[in-house]
């Protein structure tokens, strides 16, 4: 590679989201130039052209500042070059209104060039912001571990502001209401940057007393004018200069690196704004009342604003310039943005607009999105809004993803992704992880897809042993259809299982209560009742021949994902996956023991058998299923939401 070369880095896992239309090319300016860390579809745009002016409404919202638009790349046959000065032309033009400069300083800019199936990728460059002028790329390299490079050397800098905003409008004159209201926001965003704004900044971290002390930094500190792609980076900065303190300073990371990057993960950085309106006088004077009467009739109108900005920056940006260069600009484009939204419902009812972020899998860097909350989540219009985001972000349609439980929050470091509280109790979830292997030769493993907590015997000083176990294996699913976030009803007790079965006329009054057993037919009424989940029931007429269901439960794995319960006599199992040999028949069941008795401790469960792979026929020629009954099993499906 000599040094005259032109290499880009591809972080994310899939470049090509569609088979055809536009896509623009995330970077980031504290990245090495070239750097590709996510694609966005472009949704506004016909035959013709790309809507830039919606496009770029949507794209100041969903990008992090610290990520902007480095190209753009088109799903197009026939002559490449062509195509990519087509892309770049479109990336630059997008850049220009996202930055809302008319001329932007000469930037290199990719267009990239695709087939319909994706295949075949041409990647060109432009230096010149003007020019027409490409130049071919001669080396792509695909990052084998993209979460590593964003996050070990990233941070993320929160900063949320409640605005409640009265102004006055002539009684008279209604429609001067906009000029008053927009004169209102102006005069907001130019107190984000005068002298006397103060920014404190902290760690969100709750690890230790190594979290280092609060910083205020004084909106006179800041530098508004510089340029973030010259800003001189630092490195151990000297904590008693503010002026050099670099956000490394509140990173706990530096300390303890973590065991997974990922945004969940990285280190969070809260900045909370506070206006000192108060200052020490020049000379002793009495307090002083001003009144200036109205000329007219007028009304009093107030608008709550509620900005929550999420930034993205490297750990060794001085922090002044995470608040003048990221964090500012940020409520700036994000109180622009609801003023848009707000302007046609200015004299009526305002719509309750909420930011959230989110972390979407697939999606190497977080996104902010506002909701619109006034009428609920299940409303069409807010579906469509989720749609358009899937649409746009290469989601897949038939999983809520980016619904308000999916939002993106702050994680403390002492806390386990393998624990969940529960009413005061602890329970294990993704028991299965880091189990032995399944011992089938050449098999196939299907697993189940997403978190589940296991719920078993004797939980929550509940006395179930010997008549609750598929109660038991209920509440496991449910948990799973709640950590997937297609529900947010709570994991049902027993009582309250079997009062569902008496709602809904199954059983009679006297069943609550009781301790008599339940079987798949009784867990597919009590989905439906509580998550309106449909359910597959496979019947087997003897454990024997459940190994010949292997390729359709890992069929079940690969398109559904969910925990299925099985019910074979008096015992009943809750399966998490399959692997199985299709050329010599040899399969291995992955079983979770509702059965088990003791202590959430999962090396004493895994060690014990509760969770493992189990054989139909094991080495000591035992059947795990018995023979002389026969074996209901429970698919639910997967609901196809967003």
């Amino acid at each position: 590679m000599n040094d005259d070369s032109i290499t880009i880095r591809i972080l994310c896992p899939k470049l090509v989201l569609a088979n055809s239309g536009l896509q623009w090319l995330i970077g980031s300016p504290f990245f090495p130039p070239l750097t590709v860390v996510s694609t966005v579809r472009c949704i506004h745009d016909d035959s013709s052209s790309a809507d830039y002016d919606k496009e770029s409404d949507d794209l100041r919202t969903l990008l992090l500042k610290g990520f902007y638009v480095i190209g753009a790349l088109i799903i197009k046959t026939a002559d490449a070059e062509k195509n990519a000065r087509e892309a770049i032309d479109a990336a630059r033009r997008l850049r220009r209104l996202l930055s809302g400069e008319a001329e932007l300083p000469d930037t290199v800019t990719i267009g990239a060039v695709a087939d319909s199936l994706g295949a075949d990728i041409k990647f060109f460059v432009s230096r010149l912001e003007n020019s027409t002028s490409i130049e071919t790329v001669d080396y792509v390299l695909y990052d084998d571990n993209p979460e590593k490079f964003v996050w070990e050397r990233g941070c993320l800098i929160r900063c949320e502001l409640a605005i409640k905003l009265p102004f006055y409008y002539p009684a008279n004159n209604p429609s001067d209401a906009e000029k008053r209201y927009s004169h209102a926001i102006e005069s907001v965003a130019t107190k984000l940057k005068e002298a006397q704004i103060a920014y404190v900044v902290e760690s969100l971290s709750q690890v230790s007393a190594e979290v280092p002390l609060p910083v205020l930094f004084r909106g006179k500190h800041l530098d508004f004018d510089a340029d973030l792609s010259n800003i001189k980076l630092v490195g151990e900065a000297d904590e008693d200069d503010t002026k050099v303190l670099s956000c490394a300073h509140f990173c706990l990371q530096n300390i303890s690196a973590p065991a997974i990057f990922s945004a969940e993960n990285a280190d969070k950085i809260q900045v909370s704004v506070l206006l000192n309106t108060s200052q020490k006088p020049t000379k002793s004077t009495a307090p002083i009342a001003e009144y200036y009467p109205a000329l007219e009739d007028a009304r009093l109108l107030v608008v709550d604003l509620k900005l929550d900005v999420l930034c993205y920056a490297t750990k060794r940006l001085p922090l002044i310039y995470a608040l003048s260069k990221l964090v500012v600009p940020g409520l700036v484009d994000q109180l622009n943005t609801m003023k848009k939204a707000i302007v046609p419902y200015l004299l009526t009812q305002h719509p309750q607009l909420r930011p959230f972020h989110f972390s979407p899998p697939g999606v190497l860097q977080p996104i902010t999105v506002i909701y619109e909350l006034s009428y609920g989540e299940t409303e069409m219009k807010q579906v469509d809004v989720r749609k358009s985001l899937h649409s746009r972000l290469g989601l897949p349609f038939d999983r809520p993803l980016l619904r308000i439980a999916n939002t993106l929050v702050p994680s403390t470091k002492d806390s386990s992704n393998s624990v969940s509280l529960r009413k005061g109790s602890v329970l294990l979830k993704d028991v299965h992880s880091g189990i032995p292997s399944s011992g089938v030769t050449g098999g196939s493993a299907s697993l189940v897809q997403g978190s589940y907590e296991y719920y078993h015997y004797l939980q929550d000083g509940f006395d179930d042993s010997g008549w609750g176990c598929a109660y038991r294996s209920l509440q496991t699913i449910i948990s799973w259809f709640r950590l997937q976030h297609y529900t947010s009803v709570d994991v049902p007790s027993h009582r309250e299982i079997q009062q569902a079965l008496v709602d809904i006329g199954d059983k009679d009054p006297s069943f609550v209560g009781s301790r008599e057993w339940i079987g798949a037919i009784e867990l597919s009424f009590v989905l439906d009742k509580l998550l309106g989940v449909s359910c597959k029931v496979l019947n087997v007429r003897s454990g024997a021949e459940l190994p010949e269901k292997c390729r359709e439960l890992a069929l079940h794995f690969e398109s559904q994902g969910t925990p299925i319960m099985i019910g074979g006599g008096v015992l009943a199992y809750t399966l998490l996956g399959v692997d199985y040999n299709e050329a010599s028949g040899d399969c291995a069941f992955l079983i979770l023991d509702p059965h088990y008795t003791g202590n959430d401790e999962h090396k004493k469960i895994v060690n014990g058998g509760w969770c493992g792979w189990k054989k139909a026929v094991d080495s000591k020629g035992k059947n795990f299923f018995l023979h002389d009954k026969f074996y209901n099993l429970l698919l639910p499906q997967r609901p196809s939401m967003v």
